[in-house]
């Protein structure tokens, strides 16, 4: 009886000994980090060890084993497609053009530009999302979150410094890019956050096949498909197969973790991990590769990795604030021995 009376101290949820949730916006981001990078090199190896320069034909690989994968994921109950109706499959449709279309602009507008001007136009695409979002979205950012993208875009521009020569083809299509990448991510995030509100495996199950259809006509439309078909008559190889079959498991992985950190994040924060990314595969270029760099870009490298941890810490800090709860100007503040007396009493008399 006495130990019924006796009230029990109370259980705060902030206290408990929980383990920590593998399944959260940085652990996905981290692991988008590490595929990206891999999926990177893993590209240049294939390019310079087998001599395999059919881009087209490596995006199409990319697509059909993302599709595939997503499929088998779908097989085994992973997930469960949903039900969409024709104005749905038409998104997917445009979504899966726009996917084509963003890796078809970019490729064409480095034959008109430099890699380092390429790179820091691309670097501008935290900047066009901003813009959409804000333009299309009614979002709202603060002060601080601009700020944290200066030293990242001056880091890229530095990390990138080299031949800026380009065409006013090569200037507008790179730019048009950029624009697209930056739509792109958004669109992605609308669509997994959205109405919708689809899986990742769901939203790549269905794009991915349509990707691929669409890349297999540029790739035909360029040339590239005959003269692909004409080197594998001669050049293809068992350990080649082989290469190009990891390299699409990786990127099904890559692409389900991309959509899955999007969802979880912004498609600010992921235009900005590619940045990061982006100048961490200079960094790997050096080591790896042996890539030589100047005494600016390393200074670029550094600047935007303290960008890219800086614009962590204010979103990490905006996201806080937005999760607390707000409290009562008049309410008193209580001691902590008075609140746990308070607490006391009030399960007492349950």
């Amino acid at each position: 009886m006495l130990g019924k009376d006796r009230p029990h101290p109370l259980q705060l949820s902030a206290g408990s000994a929980k383990p920590a949730k593998p399944d959260t916006s940085y652990s996905w981001l981290a692991m988008y980090f590490f595929l990206n990078l891999t999926l990177t090199i893993y590209n240049k190896a294939i390019l310079s060890t087998f001599k395999f320069g059919f881009p087209w034909t490596l995006t199409g690989i990319h697509t059909l084993c993302s599709g595939i994968g997503a499929y088998i994921m779908a097989r085994m109950g992973y997930f469960t497609p949903a039900q969409l109706g024709e104005q749905e499959n038409m998104v997917m449709l445009m979504f899966s053009f726009l996917y084509t279309l963003n890796i078809a602009i970019s490729n064409v507008s480095l034959h008109e530009v430099s890699v380092a001007f390429h790179q820091v136009v691309r670097a501008m695409t935290p900047v066009f999302t901003i813009a959409i979002s804000v333009a299309f979205l009614s979002k709202k950012y603060t002060g601080m979150t601009y700020l944290s993208l200066v030293p990242l875009l001056v880091g890229v521009y530095m990390a990138t410094k080299g031949d800026y020569s380009f065409t006013a083809m090569g200037f507008f299509l790179t730019v048009l890019g950029t624009v697209l990448a930056a739509i792109k991510t958004v669109v992605t995030n609308r669509i997994q956050v959205g109405r919708l509100q689809l899986h990742p495996l769901d939203l790549l199950l269905r794009m991915s096949p349509l990707a691929f259809v669409q890349t297999v006509i540029f790739s035909w439309m360029t040339g590239e498909l005959e003269s692909m078909v004409s080197w594998s008559k001669t050049d293809m190889s068992t350990s080649l197969v082989i290469a190009l079959l990891v390299n699409g498991v990786i990127a099904f992985f890559l692409n389900y973790v991309s959509f899955t950190a999007n969802k979880k994040t912004s498609a600010l924060t992921m235009t900005v991990a590619a940045n990061v990314k982006q100048v961490l595969s200079i960094v790997i270029a050096v080591t790896v590769f042996h890539t030589t760099i100047g005494f600016l870009n390393g200074l670029g490298i550094i600047l935007t990795l303290i960008g890219g941890a800086f614009y962590s810490y204010v979103d990490l800090r905006e996201k806080a604030k937005k999760a607390r709860p707000a409290t009562p100007a008049n309410a008193p503040i209580l001691s902590e021995k008075e609140s746990e007396e308070l607490m006391n009493i009030r399960i007492s008399t349950q």
